[in-house]
Formats: C-alpha cells, sequence, structure tokens
C-alpha cells in the first residue's frame, strides 16, 4: 500500500510541476519590457515622475527620498496675510496624515513655466504648473490647481535632485 500512494504521490507531484499557474505568470524579461514606475532623479523630469509616482501610490519612502535634508515647505495663507512653512519633519507628517486619509491621489504635472539653474548644475529653480485631486471618498473630492515653485538641490553632478524649498501656489 506505501508503495502505491508513494508512486501516487510522485506521479502528482510531476504532473502538477508541469501544470502552468494562469496566477502566477512567468516574469517578462523581454528587452522592451524596461520602462519603470520609478523615474531617474538624476534628472528634473525623474524628480517630478517619482513625485507623482510617491502620491498615486501613497508611498511615504519614496516622498522622503525627494526631500533634502534641509528642506522647507512654504505657502501664503491670504486669510492671516502671513507666509506659512515647515521643514522636512513637519512635511513627513504631514504628508503621512494625507496619504493615510485618503482613497486616491491623482497628481498631474503641466507645463514647465519657469527654469533657471546655476553654472554648476548643482542648484536649480523649476516652477511648473499642476492638478492634483484629492479623493477621500465618492462624495467628497477635492480639485486643487496651482503651481508648484521648487528649489532642487545637489551635491555634485553626478548626484541625484533633492527638493530644499517648496513654495506652493495653489488654490487650496
Amino acid at each position: 500500500m506505501n508503495v502505491l500512494l508513494t508512486a501516487t504521490v510522485l506521479a502528482s507531484f510531476l504532473f502538477l510541476s508541469g501544470c502552468v499557474n494562469p496566477f502566477a505568470p512567468k516574469l517578462d524579461n523581454s528587452p522592451d519590457n524596461t520602462a519603470s514606475v520609478v523615474g531617474d532623479q538624476h534628472t528634473i523630469e525623474g524628480v517630478f515622475q517619482n513625485f507623482r509616482q510617491a502620491y498615486l501610490f501613497q508611498d511615504t519612502t519614496m516622498y522622503g527620498q525627494l526631500l533634502a535634508p534641509n528642506f522647507i515647505f512654504t505657502y501664503r495663507d491670504y486669510d492671516k496675510g502671513v507666509d506659512v512653512f515647515w521643514g522636512r519633519d513637519e512635511e513627513m507628517r504631514t504628508t503621512y496624515g494625507l496619504f493615510q486619509n485618503v482613497q486616491r491621489l491623482d497628481l498631474v504635472w503641466n507645463n514647465i513655466i519657469d527654469s533657471t539653474f546655476d553654472a554648476g548644475g548643482l542648484k536649480g529653480t523649476v516652477v511648473r504648473n499642476f492638478n492634483l485631486t484629492v479623493t477621500f471618498d465618492a462624495d467628497d473630492i477635492v480639485r486643487i490647481d496651482g503651481y508648484a515653485d521648487l528649489t532642487v538641490l545637489r551635491p555634485t553632478p553626478n548626484d541625484v535632485w533633492t527638493i530644499s524649498l517648496w513654495r506652493d501656489e495653489s488654490n487650496f
């Protein structure tokens, strides 16, 4: 009886090992499958791509990699007539809270309105138009339009760009 059971188990294993699981398809390693959702932060466009992806996937780790250690966020509080600002730690807490309390974030980066860079390629300013749709639930959707005025830095031309200053100029 043990021989029959062992033969049945072995035959079943051999039969099943040849089957393809439709729920676990083989990895596509073809050369044309090289597109990545992660941008190359050695380029300004890569910074914006990663910013969008961090919001889309609500990923604070990816978002944190965009911010310089000395990062400052600022916006104008028109009701009080003052500029409000905070540093990197508060920005990460605020963004984490945003990511935890929404169902979806859709960020669209539009045209670059203005950009200037120093001669050494280590510091730049980029002003870019954006549209952000924040979905808290099906009945609570907020649309924000405006401009992000970003100062970007990198220690050497071989390093990645990080955002050191973000001046938000939106309708929110």
